[in-house]
């Protein structure tokens, strides 16, 4: 029996999604004011839209979900593009988690950019110009995958953290289905 079967380990299902406007991707800084997002673990932190499914949610609906909660913005299913998955094992290792994240893009119209929240209880939302978002403060996993994400393509990463820092990662492309025959 492995180590999830027997529930000495936790894997956590969560999406992250870019939404894309105008060469603009919205980026959420983790600056919380909210004093019971004290420990969290994304201070200070740049990154996309996103958080941990519900049981019996779908990773489509929980992108749907997250992005309404985070930002106001009714995404359509029709908007998304999947692009891979993300495993961050030991990401929690107080709680014994690791972490499956689903990774999607959108690109959304004028109408759905102007019902912007800017101000969340996670912290605050801009758009950032995409080629300027490597240069936020992120996770330093996130400089290894995000160059996909503006891209729009398939891949698929493992990255290992220890005590906050990037020990080690894996990241691949994937081929693309859409444009084979």
């Amino acid at each position: 029996m492995n180590a999830f079967e027997s529930a000495q380990r936790k894997m956590i299902p969560a999406v992250l999604v870019y939404l894309f406007h105008a060469g603009k991707i919205l980026m959420l800084h983790r600056i919380s004011k909210d004093p019971s997002r004290k420990d969290d673990i994304h201070k200070d932190k740049w990154n996309g839209l996103g958080g941990k499914l519900e049981a019996d949610e779908s990773s489509t609906a929980a992108v749907i979900r997250e992005v309404q909660e985070e930002s106001g913005i009714l995404l359509r299913v029709d908007q998304l593009q999947a692009l891979g998955t993300l495993h961050f094992p030991g990401f929690k290792p107080k709680k014994n988690e690791d972490w499956m994240v689903f990774v999607y893009r959108a690109e959304i119209d004028a109408d759905q950019a102007a019902n912007l929240i800017t101000e969340s209880v996670e912290g605050s939302l801009s758009w950032i110009a995409a080629e300027k978002v490597v240069e936020l403060p992120l996770w330093d996993g996130d400089r290894h995958f995000i160059p996909y994400v503006l891209q729009g393509k398939p891949f698929q990463g493992t990255y290992w953290y220890v005590d906050g820092a990037l020990r080690r990662h894996e990241t691949v492309v994937l081929a693309d289905a859409s444009t084979k025959r």
